[in-house]
């Protein structure tokens, strides 16, 4: 689970961004009625997102003498099945109103970021290669996708700018080549950090080898390519660098990269090609 802070803050952005003024259709229900309500997950999915949907009715009732009460049936990771019952929620029918949208809106989309993305790992069982997302999310949700990620059963490539090196080929074409790249990168970051290059060509392949690249970014190449870098970077003298395949990752390619030799796949389409997994708030009578 991501820091408490982070979840807070969304929220507390969605919510003002949904209520505003007020909610002036809840304001017909009396402040003193109390409801039940059931969440039904209406299609197969994997769940995540229940530390924001928690911070939506615990940012709306903190003024409540009884504050809403969620019993959860499953954790974030958890398989689910068509029409199962997630949670229930009980308290004020107002505050649970006023929330359902705000709730949902997170829920259903994490949730489908971690059911595309297990739907991608599903494809290389039985290989060694990790599954990595990207920088294509959703902006201000970036940590709670990447969350996402995590829970769908992939991993997490650099959060943002600050905290890994990738010099891709626009970095390539201002430093002038990509030897400099690498030399300017070795000058000026810490030890610490990998230094990743994306290369397109073996050409690109080999001087990056040559400058002593930690993970090569093997883009849009084809399997027969592939190959021939695989083959070429276990040949490297100054030593193997880490293998990562992006471009056109689709469920097909996904099986055909199984055993080609390769540590890493990249893909922007766990984080930005999702569908939003159908919820559905019902209120008993």
């Amino acid at each position: 689970m991501l820091p408490y802070s982070i979840i807070q803050s969304q929220v507390s952005q969605a919510l003002t961004e949904d209520i505003g003024s007020g909610d002036i259709t809840a304001a017909l229900i009396p402040i003193s009625q109390q409801a039940t309500a059931h969440l039904i997950c209406r299609e197969n999915a994997v769940l995540c997102g229940k530390g924001w949907f928690n911070e939506v009715f615990q940012q709306l009732s903190p003024d409540l003498k009884v504050p809403i009460h969620i019993n959860w049936h499953f954790d974030d990771g958890a398989s689910i099945a068509e029409e199962q019952c997630i949670c229930t929620l009980k308290g004020s029918a107002r505050a649970i109103l006023t929330g359902e949208r705000t709730a949902m809106n997170f829920l259903q989309t994490l949730s489908g970021t971690a059911t595309v993305t297990a739907n991608y790992v599903k494809y290389l069982e039985g290989s060694h290669i990790k599954l990595l997302d990207t920088r294509k999310t959703i902006p201000g949700l970036r940590e709670a996708q990447k969350y996402a990620v995590s829970c769908g059963g992939a991993y997490n490539h650099r959060h943002g700018l600050f905290d890994g090196i990738l010099i891709k080929e626009n970095h390539i074409m201002a430093a002038g080549s990509i030897s400099n790249a690498i030399k300017t990168a070795r000058e000026i970051s810490p030890h610490t950090l990998k230094i990743e290059v994306e290369v397109e060509t073996l050409e690109e392949l080999q001087e990056a080898l040559a400058a002593e690249a930690d993970i090569l970014l093997l883009d849009n190449m084809s399997n027969e390519l592939l190959e021939q870098a695989v083959n070429l970077n276990l040949s490297n003298k100054q030593g193997r660098a880490k293998l990562e395949v992006s471009g056109n990752i689709t469920h097909e390619r996904l099986e055909s990269l199984k055993n080609i030799g390769i540590d890493y796949i990249s893909t922007g389409a766990i984080t930005k090609h999702l569908n939003a997994t159908d919820f559905s708030l019902r209120f008993e009578k």
